[in-house]
């Protein structure tokens, strides 16, 4: 057979070492020959082996021409390695000196296929028992080099073809022990290797995730509960509780959130208690990084089933209620906590009663429920972005349908306004105006208000999961609250921090809150103080008496479209019907339809109906048609409508469209289109004096 071996490495010693270093050597390897059981007749040809390289290397003749042929083999074949040309009766011997010189994985790959026919040893002969137990020496210690580099799979598969050859040939039951207690030891290592693998390498991460459940299974849960009594070296990959816990926390960080919500999931169906509250956190955690307010809502209804005795799980579920948008219940539940610390910080808080949940939300979702995701940014902590996403937004607006409404006091806040057809959603507030808040600094996201400078106060402990009881580590102190930018949360803050506020600027352009008659105008036109808008001597030196009539019962028989109506469609009915209500809708779309195809101007179409900020919108849009000598031909009928909320100065309807347009050119040819399809559109209806007009409008 060929060896892959050299003289000085078969002898082991240096290429420079001088004949006396040889032979002593030489010595050294005779009397320290193995011990683990080979026959007498393979350690005397391993002695006969070792005799011939150190003859060789102690002649210079000899030497001096084998040192040349690995030269010029060097030099003709680079890479390569010289080898030795054994006969078969000194094949075992070679083999062993090849592992000793640390080449265990060429000498369990030559001793395996020594072992296999056509050249396999006679049944029972010294030779089987030898090359048998060589590869069971060689596996192990090649096993030993690869886990040494991590290369962990490789060394399980190495250890597994071991077990195989000494199961199939039924021998050394000894050794095929000692194998399966390195496989089984070696399987955290496995499950680390496989997770820690590119996402994309499906196969791998499946075979890991089964291998790790598979691995907490054996122990009894999370909880290690199959583990009581055992001895140290019982145990599952020797791991006692504590170091599985650290392990456990190490691997977590290779895991994607859903592959997490599963593996909690299955584990809590078989009965694990800590799964149960984990499941928890990774749909939090799901829910919050993907804007997924129905995982949070799962994540919540979860955590209230729970009964985990020792942890106060109130505060837990007043975040969940907050980022739901439920504020009310949310300050129920952090005061139904049995924490005196907690209660005490949650009124020496500055701020509104708000500030504080938003403060502790905030802290809990970046301590203790983002990180350990692998997919997950535990730094992304933006209560603002979350209550402005559109999906959020909608999901609390259903769950305030199915459960009875609350006063919020929004008041007449209206909400950002987007067209169908693309136009760009108008501000709340104009950015340019004069604000007197508080403070007004760059550490509030996006800039803007934040609460004033008060002393801290220390924020009390909560628990924290800790392995295996269930607890919370101490929070940092809160910083300044921050103020959150949409939803409910957005109109409780302005409610609070902005409407105290006087001297607002309003800007003619912006949708504007219902019922101040005056509030469209542009600042120079309104009238001067003391004086009724509308009167004989305001700026517009109109008579606020309009001579257009009211729009009446009569008008849910009419077949024709308001904007062909010889009257303009104000609506003045306090209390309109919803026949009114979508033939205000439809006169808007209609005569918007009118003006965008070039029939009329924005404010003689609109004014009757719309406010200023939407009629600029439409005057602005027709005006680029018309510099680049467009026209637009619009096809929008009202399919559906309800009512969402009604007060005496603002209505919210949600409607279904039935919408198409086409664009053209000046020569009359199609230059764009959009095909017919349903929208879907809230629309905001404002209550001035004379009659009820629309406010702002944004697709679903």
């Amino acid at each position: 057979m060929d060896l892959p071996i050299d003289h000085f490495r078969l002898l082991g010693v240096s290429p420079t070492a001088e004949p006396e270093a040889v032979l002593r050597t030489l010595q050294l390897r005779l009397d320290r020959c193995p011990d683990q059981g080979f026959t007498h007749e393979s350690l005397n040809q391993r002695a006969e082996l070792l005799r011939l390289s150190a003859d060789l290397l102690t002649d210079p003749e000899r030497r001096g021409q084998y040192e040349a042929m690995l030269l010029e083999l060097g030099q003709d074949h680079p890479g390569d390695t010289a080898g030795l040309e054994l006969s078969s009766n000194l094949e075992v011997a070679g083999l062993m000196l090849l592992w000793e010189a640390h080449a265990p994985h060429e000498a369990f790959q030559l001793a395996r296929q020594a072992l296999q026919p056509p050249q396999a040893p006679a049944l029972g002969s010294g030779r089987e028992s030898d090359l048998a137990l060589l590869a069971a020496l060689a596996v192990r210690d090649a096993a030993d080099q690869d886990q040494e580099q991590r290369r962990y799979e490789s060394a399980a598969n190495l250890l597994q073809e071991g077990m195989q050859l000494l199961q199939r040939m039924a021998k050394l039951p000894e050794q095929r022990q000692v194998l399966e207690t390195d496989l089984s030891r070696l399987r955290p290592f496995r499950i680390l290797d496989l997770l820690s693998r590119d996402l994309a390498e499906q196969s791998a991460r499946h075979e890991g995730l089964t291998m790790l459940e598979s691995f907490i299974s054996d122990r009894g849960g999370l909880e290690g509960s199959a583990l009581e009594g055992l001895e140290k070296a019982d145990l599952p990959a020797g791991m006692d509780q504590g170091a599985f816990e650290l392990f456990f926390q190490q691997i977590r960080r290779f895991l994607t959130v859903q592959e997490q919500v599963d593996l909690y999931g299955r584990l809590q169906d078989a009965g694990s208690a800590d799964a149960s509250f984990l499941v928890v956190m990774a749909l939090a955690a799901a829910g919050f990084s993907q804007r997924k307010p129905e995982r949070v809502q799962d994540a919540r209804t979860r955590l209230e089933e729970l009964n985990l005795d020792g942890l106060d799980t109130q505060p837990l579920l007043g975040c969940l209620d907050l980022l739901l948008g439920d504020v009310d219940r949310a300050e129920r539940h952090f005061a139904s906590s049995p924490d005196p610390a907690l209660k005490t910080w949650l009124t020496a808080h500055p701020g509104d009663a708000l500030a504080p949940l938003c403060d502790y939300c905030r802290t809990w979702l970046g301590r203790d429920v983002l990180p350990g995701y692998r997919d997950v940014d535990a730094e992304a902590i933006d209560l603002e972005a979350w209550f402005a996403d559109r999906d959020v937004q909608a999901y609390v607006e259903r769950l305030e349908r199915q459960a009875q409404p609350r006063d919020w006091s929004f008041g007449d806040l209206s909400p950002l306004t987007v067209d169908p057809d693309g136009t760009l959603p108008l501000p709340l507030l104009d950015p340019e105006s004069p604000i007197d808040a508080p403070e007004d600094s760059d550490e509030a996201p996006g800039g803007g208000f934040v609460w004033p400078s008060l002393p801290r106060p220390t924020l009390p402990s909560m628990p924290q999961l800790q392995w295996p009881e269930l607890q919370w580590p101490e929070l940092p102190q809160p910083s300044r609250s921050t103020w959150i930018g949409s939803g409910v949360f957005l109109a409780v803050v302005l409610v609070i921090g902005v409407f105290s506020v006087v001297g607002l600027r309003r800007d003619a352009e912006q949708p504007q809150l219902a019922g101040d008659p005056t509030i469209d105008a542009p600042v120079d036109q309104l009238p001067p103080a003391g004086q009724q808008p509308g009167s004989a001597d305001n700026a517009t030196g109109n008579s606020t008496e309009n001579p257009v009539p009211a729009l009446t019962e009569a008008s849910e028989q009419e077949p024709a479209s308001a904007a062909e109506s010889d009257t303009d469609p104000v609506l003045r009915s306090e209390s309109p019907s919803e026949a009114q209500l979508e033939a205000l809708l439809q006169a808007w779309l209609d005569r918007k339809a009118m003006v965008l195809r070039g029939d009329g101007s924005a404010d003689e179409r609109l004014q009757p109906i719309a406010r200023t900020g939407l009629i600029n919108q439409v005057r602005q849009q027709r005006s680029a048609d018309q510099s680049e000598g467009l026209t637009q031909k619009v096809e929008a009928t009202i399919d559906f409508m309800r009512v969402i909320s009604r007060t005496p100065k603002r209505i919210e309807l949600r409607a279904d469209v039935d919408y198409s347009d086409q664009t053209l050119n000046a020569a009359g040819t199609v230059v764009n289109s959009t095909a017919s399809r349903s929208l879907k559109v809230t629309y905001i209806l404002g209550r001035d004096e004379d009659g009820w007009r629309l406010q702002a409008y944004v697709p679903v």
